[in-house]
């Protein structure tokens, strides 16, 4: 299950994020700023496309996994993370923005884990907000990255900028949704004499 298909595009994802970073850091003389962007750009968005396969091909082909269902949102995490931070050293996004996103994934990926050392991993399952606040995230990543005008004179800064916001405050209000649940979980539990977790 290690070198399953949907795995090597899961470890495709996360050997993308060194690469991403060195396109900024290679030398002047290499590539264009323009270029660096597209580049970027277009691997970032190859990466979510991964994403989005891996986890068709391991349920169409009956190759999921244990490691594959760990590994992949560790992927999608890191190279979330590693965009968010390259995008404020670049001064293209505000480091609050970049701190409530990794914060908040940080924070209910331990609650998850918490949930289900309690045998209550359901109260934390994805739900539609969180699905929203990731497809608000992930348009405005690579439109942040582009940072030229979109056909049309549409401003990529711009509209990313936008979005990024919006996903920070979804970020928010779905990390109370999920505090929210598990509290109720744990009650619960408690109320049933199971014993808490440590």
């Amino acid at each position: 299950m290690y070198a399953s298909l949907p795995n090597q595009l899961t470890w495709a994802r996360i050997f993308a994020i060194p690469a991403l970073v060195a396109i900024y850091y290679l030398p002047d003389d290499w590539l264009a700023p323009d270029s660096r962007n597209q580049l970027a750009t277009v691997l970032f968005v190859a990466a979510a496309v991964t994403d989005l396969l891996d986890g068709w091909l391991a349920r169409r082909f009956g190759t999921t996994s244990a490691f594959g269902a760990f590994l992949d949102p560790v992927a999608d995490k890191l190279i979330v993370a590693a965009a968010l931070i390259l995008l404020v050293h670049l001064g293209r996004l505000d480091a609050l923005v970049a701190a409530i996103i990794i914060g908040r994934e940080i924070t209910i990926s331990a609650l998850r884990e918490w949930m289900a050392q309690l045998g209550a991993s359901r109260s934390v399952a994805v739900s539609m907000l969180g699905k929203v606040k990731t497809a608000a995230q992930m348009v405005a990543i690579p439109l942040l990255l582009y940072e030229a005008p979109l056909p049309g004179g549409i401003d990529a800064i711009r509209v990313g900028t936008v979005l990024i916001w919006v996903a920070a405050v979804l970020t928010l209000w779905s990390m109370a949704y999920y505090l929210r649940r598990a509290q109720r979980a744990h009650h619960e539990l408690s109320r049933q004499g199971q014993p808490r977790a440590p």
